[in-house]
């Protein structure tokens, strides 16, 4: 008896070892740091700033050998990029690539603790044939100098895409890609499966409310309270926009036959401000969006077709880029300013996890009566799919709403309460491996 109950505590033991490392991880936080700014603080300032924060992976659009080594050290993995005008020479020339390595991570790693490589940024949505088409050979020869130098298994190989390589998203059991590029895009996601790399790709919610604000379509978009959306074709009630455009590029890369392919979200936020004719902006719905969007990732409820578990997901971003063109919007989606406070406070500080309730989002129309649940038609009218498109909504004004205190929002396992959860169990499990020890002769 005394050993039946001893083998129980340990394996009890096991399971609480492994919720405090759940508790205590959150690898699936990244954030993007984008460098088209002139008022950036140093690299240096910026790695302190993110190993005072719960964000464990770090996307550069580039490879600066500045910010590589000032996040030396530090256990944030980092995603560099291939810019596209070098892909063309790196599909030609093999030694072009091997060239690219040893300027760009070998000198580096495993110090700094690069994850993945990106070939490109959006490359299969273009529109140039010649970049889409070397796209995979340059991955290819990117790989083969990987492998050559005994690193092949530990970084990974892959390419970001935006959502415009969906036909279809609504609902998102039809997710589909583009039949116009569907070879290509097969060819890249062999290499996927091949190497184990993932599948990135850039949701926007933000972009979804613009092409229909409506104040039903805001609440969906910002994980708040609402009457859902069912999906005609699984039956799946959906209760947030970013839930439903991850499965829908499920169900896309499922029909291809990739199931084993991972999806990464590259890019996700919402901006604090915007141009008088931009529906959506503001530092409520900016807080409200990333801050519940944390809070579903820290919840590992995951979505309805990969429940249980939360993807890898870079918030964008970490700074304003004031020299980005385009509306306003584009200039403000930092979640940090460039003195390193916070533009607002989503709980990412390690010294406060709790994500802060968010004011009542600002939506063009306030008053709007509760509504049915929206049914998602497996056959909608045709239209563009929800695309990250930097085409605002013309012509609309955003009316402010005085502030007030959202009635709830959306639970997430926040630190606090799984520490609290982990002193309970604390607590259950000393008692059970006392009990043995009391027993035994």
């Amino acid at each position: 008896m005394a050993n039946l109950l001893h083998n129980s505590s340990f394996f009890l033991l096991l399971c609480l070892l492994h919720l405090v490392l759940v508790a205590k991880s959150q690898s699936f936080i990244g954030i993007n740091y984008g460098q088209v700014a002139d008022n950036l603080p140093a690299p240096e300032a910026t790695a302190k700033l993110l190993q005072s924060t719960s964000i464990q992976k770090v996307r550069l659009y580039g490879s600066d050998p500045e910010i590589i080594k000032a996040l030396a050290n530090t256990g944030i993995g980092i995603m560099i990029g291939v810019a596209n005008g070098d892909i063309p020479p790196m599909a030609s020339d093999p030694n072009f690539a091997k060239g690219w390595l040893s300027s760009n991570v070998l000198p580096f790693y495993p110090a700094s603790e690069i994850i993945v490589i990106n070939v490109g940024n959006e490359v299969m949505s273009s529109n140039d044939q010649n970049l889409m088409t070397n796209l995979l050979p340059a991955m290819q020869n990117l790989q083969k100098a990987l492998n050559d130098v005994s690193i092949g298994g530990k970084i990974k190989v892959s390419t970001v895409h935006s959502m415009a390589v969906m036909k279809q998203s609504d609902p998102p059991s039809s997710g589909s890609f583009d039949p116009n590029i569907g070879d290509l895009l097969k060819g890249l996601l062999e290499f996927n499966k091949a190497t184990g790399s993932p599948f990135a790709i850039n949701p926007y919610p933000f972009f979804a409310y613009q092409s229909d604000p409506r104040p039903d379509t805001l609440a969906f978009c910002l994980f708040q309270p609402n009457a859902g959306r069912v999906d005609a074709g699984t039956k799946i009630k959906y209760t947030n926009m970013f839930d439903a455009q991850v499965d829908a590029i499920r169900a896309a890369l499922n029909a291809m036959g990739f199931k084993e392919v991972e999806i990464v979200i590259a890019e996700t936020g919402w901006p604090y401000k915007g141009d008088s004719n931009e529906v959506g902006p503001s530092i409520e719905n900016a807080k409200a969006y990333n801050g519940n969007l944390i809070a579903h990732l820290r919840s590992m409820v995951g979505t309805p077709l990969m429940p249980g578990k939360s993807v890898d997901t870079y918030l964008f971003a970490m700074y304003d880029e004031d020299l980005k063109p385009g509306p306003t919007s584009e200039r403000s989606f930092g979640l940090f300013k460039p003195d390193l406070t916070m533009s607002y406070d989503v709980g990412l500080s390690k010294a406060n996890n709790q994500v802060p309730t968010p004011k009542t989002p600002v939506s063009p129309s306030p008053n709007a009566s509760p509504k049915a649940p929206v049914t998602l038609s497996p056959n909608p009218a045709p239209k563009a799919p929800v695309t990250p498109t930097l085409v605002p909504t013309p012509n609309t004004t955003v009316t402010p709403l005085s502030p007030k205190t959202e009635k709830s929002v959306k639970a997430g396992v926040s630190d606090s309460q799984s520490q609290a959860n982990i002193n309970v169990g604390m607590l259950v499990l000393s008692q059970i491996l006392w009990y043995p020890m009391l027993h035994m002769r």
